[in-house]
């Protein structure tokens, strides 16, 4: 009996060996940091409290924190039943809402609060938009028209940056998020994310239709870093966090230390206040306490769609005309939203770890529709 167990148990071993091998001669040896990040944390896939399991860079704040206003009437009017009931089961970490130039309603959820750190996940794809945007003002780029073989030859020559933030760039880069050998698996976890992005290539014609594909940002990302000569981190603290005043550091995850290059796509972390003050920045166009980080057409550019058959994506953003009002939004793969609504002078701030998967066809998820209906609720209930 002993020794038939012995044999089964070698044939476990070796065959794990086996798999093991393989798997890191094939280069999917980044499955097994999956594995130990995700399932042995007790998480069936990344998760917002995930950035110490990684190399981070800084996003270092300004000496000088420019803290939110509060209004008169804050946290007076509570949260509706049914948002209570969404947040709790969909797990919010926060729920702002900004009336305005100040904060109205905030409130936390599971040992959260105003300082605690979460993976904004793909919302950064909206904050790396603002950073081509801002190296254009700043002079590192053209314009949206410039070719990104400019500073990577090796792409097709019609590929354009504004393609790749209009999400249109007809790459082969796989977005399956469930499929551990896809391009989006092995972006998070592998360790040099800038040779897997250098290997892709433009199947389709670019700037013909919408495709979303986290590789067109983090191609954008290596371009922004090139054309600069700086991180994504340093720029990024340099044109917003620290003029926007921060309350805190921001982390920004690496594939690794030794390459050192951000994930472009996603994964910068910090707190809803600090997410908020980018919404406050996109609605008021650019400006931020009489000054005008960015130029105002691009925001403009950047919250219109490209494209008449896909109204609900434009250069980095998200857009819906729910309730018939112009709404721009960012957004995360968890639920994490900064929905900003200009004519109601209004943006919503929600973080968190599920969400509610679009019905049908539709592009915006259902509870994105849910945060906004009980936002109304509350103001209506205010008046």
């Amino acid at each position: 009996m002993m020794k038939k167990l012995f044999k089964i148990l070698a044939f476990i071993i070796f065959t794990l060996l086996l798999i093991s091998f393989f798997l890191y001669a094939f280069g999917y040896g980044y499955i097994f940091k999956a594995v130990k990040t995700t399932y042995l944390t007790g998480h069936k896939t990344a998760f917002i409290d995930d950035y110490p399991y990684f190399d981070n860079h800084t996003i270092e704040k300004s000496k000088s924190i420019q803290q939110w206003s509060l209004k008169e009437d804050y946290n007076q009017v509570k949260a509706t039943s049914k948002l209570d009931s969404l947040n709790d089961e969909l797990e919010t970490a926060a729920f702002l809402i900004i009336k305005n130039d100040s904060i109205w309603f905030e409130k936390y959820y599971y040992g959260y609060d105003a300082k605690s750190k979460t993976n904004s996940f793909s919302m950064a794809k909206s904050v790396v938009t603002a950073l081509m945007y801002k190296a254009i003002q700043d002079g590192y780029l053209e314009n949206i028209d410039q070719p990104v073989s400019h500073f990577f030859p090796q792409f097709n020559s019609r590929l354009s940056l504004g393609d790749l933030a209009s999400m249109s760039s007809g790459l082969n880069w796989n977005e399956n998020y469930y499929n551990p050998f896809a391009s989006t698996a092995r972006a998070y976890f592998d360790e040099n994310i800038r040779e897997q992005v250098l290997e892709l290539e433009v199947v389709k014609k670019p700037g013909e239709e919408f495709k979303y594909l986290s590789g067109n940002t983090q191609l954008l990302g290596m371009v922004i870093e090139k054309a600069t000569g700086k991180t994504l981190s340093e720029y990024l603290s340099k044109s917003f966090w620290k003029p926007l005043g921060m309350n805190d550091d921001g982390l920004w995850q690496l594939d690794s230390e030794k390459s050192g290059m951000e994930k472009a796509y996603c994964c910068i972390s910090s707190n809803a206040r600090n997410f908020a003050k980018f919404g406050k920045l996109f609605i008021n166009y650019g400006e931020w306490n009489k000054k005008q980080l960015i130029d105002s057409s691009f925001i403009a550019q950047a919250s219109n769609p490209r494209f008449k058959e896909t109204p609900y994506y434009g250069y980095g953003f998200w857009l819906s005309d729910y309730r018939n009002k112009d709404i721009f939004y960012m957004r995360g793969v968890l639920g994490q939203y900064v929905i900003m609504i200009p004519e109601d002078d209004l943006v919503i701030v929600r973080l968190g770890r599920k969400l509610i998967r679009p019905e049908n066809d539709n592009k915006h998820y259902k509870d994105f529709y849910m945060y906004i209906d009980e936002a109304y609720k509350m103001l209506e209930n205010a008046s």
